[in-house]
């Protein structure tokens, strides 16, 4: 146990990042979760039987005290870290001509600066391991649509992954960006209700996230791009 790989997950408590959580822990390796929920993440423990080798942690991807915390103490428990998974996000679902500013910038913060933040905040312990770096984009991230700010904060994580990729593959260290279509997750929550049409589930794209994660030593999948059958955009 002291010897296996070691993933953090960033919004890991439900949806995305909690399926991937599963399937590392269930692959062998041991897990550190953050997110901002700490009933959500006990509760996701608690599901789990609350195995020896995961660690939750409360804090906000978008504050790097907090993010830096989360590597340092996931160092401390287990030792090293093998692979970091930048997934949390959050939607306000409005545009730009007819959204409310207000929520614009939690937004951008999180789905933005935070993925930066992890980067920054493990990347010394990824040389180490010669890790791997996985940041969750979106679909909205490559095809434009009307006045989508969520989108645009997709297309600055497309950019972030290979602008990551060209410093960092020098250093032994991979970087994938998984970018999704429709996911049935509590994503939709905040939207009211699952958007029409095929949708893919957490645990579907979550075989695509660990399997880019398990690739051999020496390969680095760099843009997998995940749609349900039925999604033409």
């Amino acid at each position: 146990m002291t010897d296996s790989p070691v993933a953090l997950v960033t919004g890991g408590g439900s949806g995305i990042g909690a399926a991937v959580a599963r399937q590392l822990l269930g692959a062998g390796y041991r897990v550190t979760v953050t997110g901002r929920g700490e009933e959500r993440l006990r509760g996701f423990a608690q599901e789990l039987g609350d195995p020896e080798g995961l660690l939750t942690l409360v804090g906000d991807a978008a504050d790097y005290d907090s993010v830096r915390s989360a590597v340092d103490r996931t160092l401390e428990e287990f030792g090293r870290l093998d692979t970091v998974v930048g997934n949390a996000g959050i939607a306000t679902h409005d545009s730009v001509a007819e959204g409310d500013p207000a929520g614009w910038t939690e937004m951008v913060l999180t789905n933005v600066l935070g993925p930066a933040l992890l980067i920054r905040a493990s990347v010394d312990a990824l040389k180490e391991t010669r890790g791997r770096i996985v940041l969750v984009g979106s679909v909205a991230g490559f095809v434009p649509t009307p006045g989508n700010i969520y989108g645009a904060t997709k297309w600055a994580v497309t950019g972030l992954a290979e602008n990551t990729r060209r410093q960092v593959t020098e250093w032994g260290v991979g970087v994938t960006l998984i970018a999704p279509g429709r996911v049935e997750t509590p994503f939709w929550d905040s939207y009211g209700s699952l958007p029409p049409g095929h949708l893919l589930t957490a645990d579907q794209l979550a075989d695509s996230i660990v399997w880019a994660i398990r690739q051999p030593e020496g390969v680095d999948v760099n843009t997998v791009v995940v749609r349900p059958i039925g999604q033409p955009n």
